[in-house]
């Protein structure tokens, strides 16, 4: 017997071009893209090397609220900076529409909660369906002199950035200070977090693993990804890098989220295998895919004006997916946030 499908993605890279948490760094911080690139970098060497025990992918984003506070962050203008900067991926917003009304659909997402309320609202998706990082910075206290001595920080590891340093600052500096409590209290939802909130739903849901579609395209997806594919689901990295392709089992590069939308149509009438051979036929022959499966004829019609590539994932075509979907990653999303981990 067939159980209920249900879909659940990223934000930043499936669905909207923005890192968020990048773009307030370089808005509220000195020197804050660099800064924030280095301590990004910092958080995958924590997952990907070394493994931290308890330490998720995405938690950048505690680590650098601190210094967002230093430098004049507040719960009102970082929810203003969000809402008037929120940059959709093409289609998008008819994605999640089709969606919320063909399945049940979720956000699951490291961004901080004021930027997917703004997304929200923006597309009308339901905020109650979304998964964030949740934080108050107005709930902590920060005095002139721990400021200071946070804005000296910045400096040291914006000339600085060996890991040596970046450990002590963070592991032993910061804690000690009464502004340490923000990076203690802040639980970003990344990577095991994200799988967690996946394990939610379905068991909120009554859902089935199987019955998941997933997709992402980060280091932060890499727990929710690998679950839906080990669970045979469906896992797909959209316009992903190389840690989302690693564990996902199909790879979409497109400048255009309609291929999302024939992808969780496809799943969701039919079955993964229908999936499967649609992607299949797709990688041979995009034209003749399209006629030959049951594919919604004005998702048919919409793809045929993107830039679009489908193939189910392989150790033969791996290596040069990643090329090229890296590549593409920074075409759409900038050079800068695509080689963001």
């Amino acid at each position: 017997m067939l159980g209920k499908k249900f879909f659940v993605s990223d934000c930043e890279g499936p669905i909207s071009v923005n890192d968020n948490a990048f773009e307030l760094a370089g808005h509220f911080i000195e020197d804050g893209e660099k800064f924030f690139q280095i301590v990004s970098h910092y958080d995958d060497i924590l997952v990907d090397e070394i493994k931290r025990p308890g330490y998720n992918a995405g938690s950048t984003l505690k680590l650098i609220l601190p210094f967002l506070k230093a430098y004049g962050a507040t719960n009102l203008n970082m929810r203003e900076f969000s809402s008037r900067n929120v940059l959709l991926i093409p289609g998008a917003r008819a994605t999640l529409g089709l969606l919320q009304f063909i399945m049940p659909s979720y956000i699951v997402s490291t961004s901080y909660e004021p930027y997917i309320q703004a997304l929200c609202d923006l597309t009308n998706f339901s905020f109650n369906q979304c998964y964030c990082t949740r934080l108050d910075l107005d709930s902590h206290p920060l005095s002139e002199q721990e400021g200071k001595k946070l804005k000296e920080f910045r400096s040291s590891i914006v000339s600085d950035p060996e890991f040596d340093n970046l450990e002590r600052i963070f592991w032993e500096d910061i804690p000690g200070m009464e502004i340490g409590s923000l990076i203690e209290e802040v639980k970003p939802v990344g990577g095991e977090a994200k799988k967690e909130a996946v394990l939610d739903i379905m068991a909120k849901n009554g859902f089935q693993a199987q019955d998941l579609m997933y997709v992402g395209d980060s280091i932060t997806d890499v727990e929710p990804l690998h679950f839906a594919k080990e669970n045979e689901g469906i896992a797909l990295s959209f316009n992903g890098n190389e840690f989302a392709l690693d564990n996902a089992s199909i790879a979409v590069i497109s400048d255009n989220t309609v291929i999302t939308s024939i992808i969780a149509d496809l799943f969701n009438r039919y079955n993964r295998n229908v999936v499967l051979e649609f992607a299949a036929s797709f990688e041979k022959d995009p034209e003749k895919a399209v006629k030959n499966h049951p594919v919604n004829p004005q998702l048919a019609f919409k793809l045929a004006e993107t830039n679009t590539k489908l193939e189910i994932i392989t150790e033969d075509n791996l290596e040069e997916l990643k090329k090229d979907s890296c590549k593409f990653r920074k075409e759409v999303r900038g050079e800068s946030i695509g080689g963001l981990g």
